[in-house]
């Protein structure tokens, strides 16, 4: 009777770890972030690294997309969006507060939406 009992509770284990959604330890996401010059380029990128599982960021002046790469794992991409916006910078989902986008130099302060 052990056996048996030991036996479907290792089945359901198994059948409750595939279940699982696998997350991808190398996502790629483009999200939009608004922003001006180098400096806004810099401190975009510095904020995006800032969260533990981002791998790359890279943002464009010209097209003000925010390409990255990150861990699943360790982070959301709501995380590192979060993280720009407390820089000043907002991105499409997540505005950045009033105190925040004011500290920026006058160069870096983008007309807001």
């Amino acid at each position: 009777m052990k056996n048996l009992i030991l036996a479907v509770v290792v089945f359901f284990a198994g059948f409750s770890i595939q279940a699982q959604e696998k997350l991808n330890k190398n996502a790629k996401y483009v999200i939009e972030v608004n922003g001006n010059c180098e400096q806004c380029q810099n401190r975009i990128q510095k904020a995006a690294y800032s969260v533990s599982g981002v791998k790359s960021a890279n943002w464009s002046i010209e097209t003000h997309e925010l390409s990255l790469i990150l861990n699943e794992e360790k982070t959301t991409i709501l995380a590192v969006k979060t993280a720009i916006a407390r820089a000043g910078y907002d991105t499409d989902e997540v505005k950045a507060l009033s105190e925040s986008y004011d500290k920026l130099p006058g160069c870096c302060q983008y007309e807001r939406k």
